[in-house]
């Protein structure tokens, strides 16, 4: 990374600051947008046990004062605690607001206002340092809320990382104004948000090191940069062990596996162009970029060639840190060959509506996203008839609607003959992750005298244990 010295801009010189109207403005018709997507989508039952019905029970069980668990009361015995798979605490932030609105959408709509406050941070951060580009900040935010790594987590159900968006552009900003002791305490907060993070908390300890110009604040960013790496050996280590069955991080032999980094570059190198082009290239030019090799790093190393894609919701911790990348290099003076002036940031965001209609979300677009079908309204009427408080075996996308009054296992096979006995199972043919899970549990069910099928319609299968 080339290191530039920044000048003083006229904001930081005490001048006017454009207004909030138009990075509100952004955020506000992305979050109409965002939510009108997400709950369209559930209603489609588009939407999966992995991970919203996980999510959807952790977030009931804290909002009873109980830890998270993989399903609720009534599986106790063969339930996941959560905090043994993944470290996610900050979650338990949205119990309160499912105990006022016991509803999974909660989780949906949350994860839109989360992205919203990102993209609305991140364009102020834009104006307040880029006064002299006219619309830095509309547009800024606009790059923001439209990136890949953002569509693509508005695309995948709900996941703990939309809580990183906020902590990071607001560690960002106050990173770029020079406040760096509130900016380590912004990205403090990481160490809540999943165990990664941990990493990238750190690095951002030893950038707040390198800028700080006086003791208070070096002393900042040193107990950050130790705090967060002894924090995440403490979860990887003793805290998500310790919670987990089998005593170990179910993760780690993720990496050093099958594949390594040196493999699958073909595929990784796309998810680097694709983040080049959010910043028309120029991220690499702000120290800020050091924050985005931990994601990167574990990403590349893994042993999973799912998580070496661009179009994955783990890449949206990404975007506001190349946002704010894109905004310190911009004002330490550094442009792009072809453009100059305000024409530097239209690449950005010419690049994110280049590839707008490849994302996730790209279906609010087509007639049909808006329409009910026989399978919609077949799955709708299956889920209905499952009474309140029964223990229920559910196929994948069928599981998130049942988390809020029922007990929810995914169905597989050998699952009906388990204790607790489910008393009910429902699946979607269609269904086909895990691989063969549904069929099978179907199967077995239909073989069986001790179930009847109660209703069959558009793929949908409902069956009840006879008594």
């Amino acid at each position: 990374m080339i290191e530039i010295t920044a000048p003083e801009t006229p904001a930081c010189r005490g001048g006017r600051v454009p207004s909030r109207t138009g990075p509100a403005l952004v955020a506000a018709v992305l979050l109409v947008l965002h939510t009108a997507f997400a709950l369209r989508n559930h209603a489609r039952f588009r939407t999966t046990g992995y991970d919203l019905g996980i999510f959807g029970q952790a977030v009931r069980e804290w909002a009873a004062g109980r830890l998270p668990a993989s399903a609720p009361p009534g599986f106790e015995g063969e339930a996941l605690p959560l905090l043994g798979d993944h470290f996610h605490p900050v979650v338990a932030l949205l119990g309160p607001v499912y105990r006022l609105v016991p509803r999974v959408e909660v989780l949906l709509v949350a994860q839109t206002v989360l992205v919203s406050a990102a993209v609305y941070v991140t364009g102020r951060t834009a104006q307040r340092h880029l006064p002299e580009l006219w619309g830095a900040g509309p547009v800024v935010a606009a790059v923001c809320g439209l990136a890949w790594g953002t569509q693509s987590l508005i695309g995948f159900d709900f996941h703990e990382v939309a809580f990183a968006l906020p902590l990071l552009a607001l560690a960002c900003r106050a990173y770029l104004d020079g406040r760096l002791r509130a900016a380590a305490g912004w990205a403090a907060g990481l160490l809540l948000v999943k165990e990664d993070l941990g990493a990238t908390a750190a690095v951002f300890g030893l950038l707040v090191v390198h800028k700080a110009r006086d003791g208070r604040d070096r002393r900042a960013g040193w107990l950050l940069a130790g705090g967060a790496s002894l924090a995440a050996v403490l979860v990887l280590k003793v805290v998500v062990p310790g919670l987990a069955p089998d005593g170990r991080y179910l993760y780690a032999g993720q990496v050093g596996g099958g594949y390594g980094f040196l493999d699958g570059w073909p595929v990784k190198a796309l998810t680097v162009l694709a983040l080049l082009a959010v910043t028309g290239g120029l991220v690499v030019r702000s120290p800020l970029a050091w924050l985005l090799l931990p994601t990167l790093g574990w990403r590349f190393a893994s042993s999973v060639p799912a998580h070496w894609e661009p179009g994955l919701h783990y890449s949206a911790v990404l975007v506001p840190v190349a946002c704010a990348a894109l905004v310190d290099a911009v004002r330490r003076g550094a442009r792009l060959p072809v453009m100059r002036g305000r024409g530097v940031l239209w690449v950005p965001l010419g690049a994110v509506l280049v590839l707008l209609p490849f994302q996730p979300t790209a279906v609010v677009a087509a007639p049909g996203f808006w329409k009910s079908d026989p399978r919609e309204a077949a799955a709708r009427e299956a889920v209905r008839q499952v009474p309140d408080g029964v223990r229920v075996a559910a196929s994948n996308s069928l599981a998130p609607h049942l988390t809020d009054r029922t007990m929810v296992r995914l169905a597989a096979p050998g699952l009906l003959e388990r204790r607790p006995a489910v008393d009910w199972l429902v699946i979607d043919r269609t269904d086909g992750f895990p691989a063969g899970a549904a069929e099978g549990a179907l199967r077995e069910a239909i073989g069986s005298p001790a179930w009847k099928v109660v209703r069959e319609k558009a793929g949908i299968v409902l069956l009840a244990r006879v008594r």
